[in-house]
């Protein structure tokens, strides 16, 4: 979608058949794919080195594409500082978090614990001024999300109680980068930016990019990179397949399909992670995690179907400013 405010005003191309299904296959396929990826470049590089590489070339190549376009860049102070602020906590905070817990943990159960931000999502906004209030389809799935979470949980906090406490970090890297996440989505949505989503993204990948690099130099990370082929590999498809071409996909849906059906991204996702880890990198799930998979899935599909119902008459903008996973 274009900005208004910006010079190059386009119109919306109808929407075909073929380019939805190509969309859909990118945001399942290429978002789902970079757990393991990034378990992959955390053998090799720091958290905040490779989320900050990451982040900081994706977001000037899709800022220079943005400039290409003729959208509009510059915006007002106030605005950039809440680019900035949501930037932090969804790259920054979010994606941090899981790199560093996946040097320990497994890919798919990073993304099956991730998956539970839906559930801070609701719990964040029903205490919140004119919050929503979540309807009993909600309440079943924040239910059945919090014992699938327990169940998923459970072999990871019993290893760590007992032999292994950097799992114990590990989990809780993850989870505080799931609340972060979801704050960061509440402030973006109630911020109402007027920015092009493209544009938003660019900005929010950029700040947080350097925030990242400029951390990971004060605490010396570089000593521990290490640009492997493997890692260099992870790298190139976190740039281009997670940061680029899926979130790319995800704003051509939010324009074209309902928003009941792209939000279905929440929940394929961990399965193509969960996948992913099994053929690719031998993970091996225990019986446990496999009954906290299936409870996950299921909570979020409940909770997000009945998020959307309750807020048809919202609009579609409001899913504009989720930046690229």
């Amino acid at each position: 979608m274009t900005d208004s405010a910006s010079p190059l005003v386009t119109p919306r191309r109808k929407a075909t058949a073929a380019s939805i299904v190509v969309a859909f296959a990118g945001v399942y396929f290429f978002w789902g794919s970079t757990y393991t990826a990034i378990r992959i470049g955390a053998a090799d590089i720091p958290p905040l080195l490779l989320s900050g590489t990451r982040f900081f070339v994706a977001g000037a190549i899709l800022l220079a594409w943005c400039r290409w376009r003729g959208l509009r860049l510059a915006w007002p102070t106030k605005t950039m500082l809440m680019l900035g602020l949501v930037g932090l906590l969804l790259l920054g905070g979010g994606n941090v978090g899981l790199v560093y817990a996946e040097k320990t943990v497994p890919s798919g159960l990073a993304s099956l614990v991730l998956a539970v931000t839906p559930l801070y999502v609701a719990l964040i906004e029903m205490v919140l001024p004119e919050g929503e209030p979540l309807p009993v389809r909600g309440w079943l799935g924040m239910g059945m999300g919090f014992v699938g979470l327990a169940a998923l949980l459970w072999p990871s906090l019993h290893a760590g109680f007992t032999s292994n406490s950097t799992r114990l970090w590990a989990i809780a890297a993850l989870l505080s980068g799931a609340f972060s996440w979801a704050v960061g989505s509440i402030v973006s949505r109630r911020a109402r930016l007027p920015v092009n989503s493209f544009v938003a993204a660019s900005w929010q990948m950029l700040i947080a990019g350097v925030f990242c690099l400029l951390l990971g130099s004060a605490v010396g990370q570089w000593s521990q990179f290490h640009l492997t082929a493997s890692a260099a590999g992870s790298l190139a498809y976190l740039i281009t397949g997670g940061s680029l071409l899926g979130y790319s996909g995800f704003v051509y849906l939010i324009e074209h399909v309902p928003v009941a059906k792209v939000s279905s991204y929440s929940y394929v996702n961990p399965m193509v992670a969960v996948l992913l880890g099994i053929f690719l990198l031998h993970e091996r799930p225990e019986k446990s995690e496999f009954i906290g998979m299936a409870a996950i899935v299921v909570a979020v599909f409940l909770l997000t179907t009945a998020k959307v119902k309750s807020n048809d008459k919202q609009p579609l903008e409001e899913l504009e400013q989720m930046p690229a996973e």
